[in-house]
């Protein structure tokens, strides 16, 4: 795929999530969901209301700027209610989560193609991540799980830009990467996992390079390199005892003349592979594998202590407000809020969903469920609802994610989890020994990318005692979406013509799926035979 098509793509990506957020954002004269909560906290911002909330305060700064800024607009005010403590329209307290949300396709296709530099990877990325059911019903309201996402990706997208810089640059990259992620956690706390994430993916390439030190040979690359490249500034250093050699590279551009077709050197710790042309040879690696060049130090200024400060910063507004409680009581006080939460079961809350219910999609939520007698009535809203079956229209916005998305995500993930089983453990059952391989192609360092951050994600809410639900699994699942937009992207690129097919049809039926399940998302009005059971499939989706 050139650039221009590239870009037009991701345009496009980007008008489809702005259109959708924006369209009919103020059909709902009324709160949905936890804007009970988190609109009215919003808006206590800006009248110097007190409040105690169970979350560190950044989603509400958010809710309470969209809020000022939309008051100084003197469109979007046709209809207004006053649930917040002030008059004024829905769309004052949703806008903004509309239009940054807008944004969460365009960063996860970032990423996408910052761990690879493949753009038609990038664009499907983005493109299924655009087609996702619960990540726009959640852009559309003022809730604040999808800051957590926003802001832990940009996080991780701003770290890969600073592994493909270098000094002053990267300092200023790995800057806002530990900003961006003091952010996530600013919202809620669940986005350390993102932390979690960086630093276990971290561990793991130096793990890898410590095990590769065991195990590579230099004299069966080194003299063959140094034969066809005499020039090429390489050096070696000896250890304290002189018995073992370090082979560094000074450049990642090769000048080259009189060579043709391609190499692959196993050169440690990275795995270079040489285009050749008549001019110049290039240097393809993943800024992954550059994580090494990260150590200890910078993890902790980067990631340990500029979250810490920017956690802190965010809290002194809202402590300024509520003087009741300081930094550290506060703090205890949201750990009590939570813990009387109760277990994680249908009698503290309906949609109470463990963990294990997300990836197949089995318990999602409803966020407004109302009923009417005709399509030009205005819905019923206000007010309490009526019985379940006295009304011929439903109107339901319904936090659920597009299931055949998901589905193949997961099917996806298992993929490529088998494909790092396959390289690194059968070896090590064959060869009776563990023994990485001498070098990690970029498919395999995107793996681990994407299979790590997945289960950082995932795993921790395993020991959580408190009633769940599947909004919280909003942080793993985007990482299911790369993870099938790159095998999609395998497929499209093969050779073979049955796999493009696959390829093709799995992307057809995401975004068939995507249109046919939007009315739950948007809440458009739909007939009982249209809401389920051509809709709702199973009993543990309502």
């Amino acid at each position: 795929m050139n650039q221009k098509w590239f870009r037009i793509g991701m345009v496009g990506v980007f008008l489809l999530s702005l259109t959708l957020r924006f369209w009919g954002l103020g059909r709902f004269n009324t709160f949905v969901f936890d804007e009970v909560y988190y609109a009215k906290f919003g808006n206590n911002y800006l009248t110097h209301t007190p409040f105690f909330d169970g979350h560190p305060p950044l989603g509400k700064y958010m809710i309470a700027l969209g809020i000022w800024i939309a008051n100084h607009i003197p469109f979007w005010q046709d209809e207004v209610n006053g649930l917040t403590g002030s008059v004024m329209s829905p769309i004052n307290y949703r806008w903004m989560n509309a239009f940054s949300g807008s944004f969460i396709p365009i960063i996860v296709a970032a990423i996408a193609y910052h761990i690879s530099y493949r753009r038609g990877f990038a664009l499907l990325a983005g493109l299924f991540t655009a087609c996702d059911g619960i990540f726009l019903v959640e852009s559309r309201y003022a809730l604040i799980n999808q800051y957590i996402v926003i802001f832990g990706l940009l996080g991780q997208w701003f770290l890969l830009l600073a592994l493909a810089k270098q000094r002053q640059q990267r300092n200023f990259w790995l800057i806002l990467s530990g900003i961006a992620f003091g952010a996530s956690v600013s919202t809620k706390w669940n986005g350390l996992l993102f932390l979690l994430g960086t630093y276990l993916i971290w561990i793991l390439v130096w793990g890898i390079r410590w095990w590769q030190s065991f195990n590579f040979v230099g004299k069966e690359t080194y003299p063959q390199f140094q034969q066809e490249f005499p020039s090429y500034p390489l050096h070696t250093n000896r250890g304290k005892k002189g018995n073992k050699k370090k082979i560094s590279l000074s450049s990642l551009t090769l000048s080259t003349s009189g060579l043709s077709g391609k190499r692959t050197y196993k050169i440690f710790p990275y795995s270079l592979k040489f285009e050749t042309s008549s001019k110049s040879e290039q240097v393809n690696i993943t800024p992954l594998q550059n994580l090494t060049q990260l150590h200890l130090v910078h993890f902790i200024i980067y990631f340990s202590l500029i979250p810490l400060i920017v956690y802190s910063l965010v809290w002194i507004p809202h402590l300024l407000l509520d003087t009741k409680y300081g930094f550290i009581e506060v703090h205890r006080q949201i750990l009590l809020f939570h813990e009387r939460l109760g277990g994680n079961s249908p009698k503290v809350h309906p949609y109470c969903a463990a963990w294990y219910k997300w990836p197949l999609m089995t318990r999602p939520m409803a966020y407004l469920y109302q009923t009417g007698q005709t399509l030009n009535e205005t819905p019923p809203i206000m007010g309490p609802p009526l019985p379940s079956n006295a009304g011929k229209i439903i109107y339901d916005v319904h936090a659920m994610g597009n299931p055949f998305l998901w589905w193949f995500g997961v099917a996806a993930l298992l993929f490529l989890i088998g494909m790092l089983v396959w390289q690194f453990v059968i070896p090590w059952v064959r060869q009776r020994r563990f023994s990485p391989p001498n070098m990690l192609g970029v498919d395999t360092w995107i793996a681990l990318y994407i299979v790590i951050n997945y289960i950082a994600n995932l795993l921790p809410w395993v020991g959580v005692n408190r009633c769940i639900f599947i909004y919280h699994y909003m942080t793993a699942v985007v990482f299911a979406f790369l993870a099938i937009a790159w095998l999609v992207d395998q497929c499209l690129r093969s050779y073979r013509l049955e796999l493009r097919a696959v390829g093709v049809t799995i992307t057809f039926i995401i975004v068939i799926a995507f249109v046919f399940w939007m009315p739950i998302y948007l809440g458009l009005p739909l007939s009982p035979f249209e809401y389920r059971p051509m809709r709702m499939w199973f009993n543990s989706w309502i």
